[in-house]
């Protein structure tokens, strides 16, 4: 005969999630060890659960909302916490999760060398040469503006024709 185990073994026994694309709530209560009427509680009581429902309404659960049933119950069962209490712990996981994700922010430059305003001035100007010469007509010279049109000897821009 084999020995029951206690309810206390019972919760603390690692509990196998079959490989399955969805799960229905029968499979869901018993993978979880509480009854089906406790999983449609914890529906209303963690916003985080929120099975689909199929065409005939009955709740098909993901793979993440049985972890989350499971989640539920060690919380509630193994380690004491009310139910405001566990969605408490859910709220500050989430703040924590977005607070580490959350973009981070540039510093400012406080004060840009001159190197870097020279270089910008040059990219600057040589934009406006290129706006202007894609600005003149079709069948005109192409020439840039403020210059003859006798080719430079020497291009010293990064856009020269």
């Amino acid at each position: 005969m084999m020995p029951i185990p206690t309810s206390q073994q019972r919760r603390t026994a690692p509990s196998e999630i079959p490989d399955k694309l969805y799960f229905r709530i029968g499979e869901v209560a018993r993978i979880c060890e509480v009854p089906a009427y406790v999983l449609r509680f914890w529906e209303t009581e963690f916003q985080q659960l929120k099975p689909n429902k199929g065409g005939t309404g009955q709740r098909l659960y993901r793979r993440r909302d049985v972890e989350m049933c499971l989640r539920i119950k060690r919380l509630l069962y193994d380690q004491g916490y009310t139910i405001p209490g566990a969605r408490q712990v859910f709220q500050t996981e989430a703040r924590e999760f977005r607070k580490k994700n959350s973009a981070p922010e540039l510093p400012l430059a406080v004060a840009s060398s001159n190197h870097a305003d020279a270089a910008l001035s040059k990219v600057k100007k040589e934009l406006r040469e290129l706006a202007g010469i894609l600005a003149s007509p079709i069948g005109s010279p192409r020439t840039r503006p403020g210059r003859s049109t006798r080719p430079a000897e020497k291009p010293t821009g990064l856009f020269e024709l």
